[in-house]
């Protein structure tokens, strides 16, 4: 059986720092086409990883070891992280700690990995949350972001031919 993360059983056991944190999409496994959904807290190189990974039971977490382990093991791979600070990363850690000391039960659609960080985030008092339960979608740019991403290279690119000032 592939590596998931432990199970918290501790309070104080790891210090989690969720003023900065991402949404981290890997690839499925099986018939998972949608892939799966997992929180990241902490700086960008170090911190953990939380995210629930069977139908009934104790959310897992993973040190940075511990997650490129998961990868390996599962054969996934990261299709994409997104960076967020949130406003109130207090709120955001105590509601993470209670989420871990409790068993979640995966019910497809309404109660999923992505569910899951969706509920840290807005406890956090971000406002981020798919737009899709599958997160290999839900974690890509909106149209509106994908526009301004575009119009931002078009403006680079005359920039760069012509000598136009931005």
């Amino acid at each position: 059986m592939a590596y998931h993360g432990e199970i918290l059983d501790q309070c104080g056991l790891i210090e989690i720092d969720c003023s900065l944190i991402a949404v981290v999409a890997v690839s499925g496994d099986g018939p998972n086409v949608c892939g799966h959904l997992l929180l990241h807290t902490g700086p960008s190189r170090g911190g953990y990883y939380f995210h629930v990974a069977e139908l009934r039971g104790y959310p897992r977490y993973m040190s940075e070891s511990g997650y490129q382990r998961y990868l390996r093991e599962s054969g996934k791979t990261e299709l994409r992280r997104r960076y967020l600070s949130l406003p109130d990363p207090q709120g955001a850690l105590l509601y993470l700690e209670e989420l871990m000391a409790k068993q979640w039960t995966w019910l497809v659609l309404p109660n999923n990995c992505v569910a899951f960080v969706e509920e840290v985030i807005k406890a956090g008092g971000g406002t981020w949350s798919s737009y899709s339960n599958c997160p290999a979608v839900a974690t890509q740019d909106t149209l509106k972001q994908r526009i301004q991403g575009f119009l931002g290279q078009l403006e680079n690119e005359i920039y760069r031919l012509y000598g136009v000032p931005r």
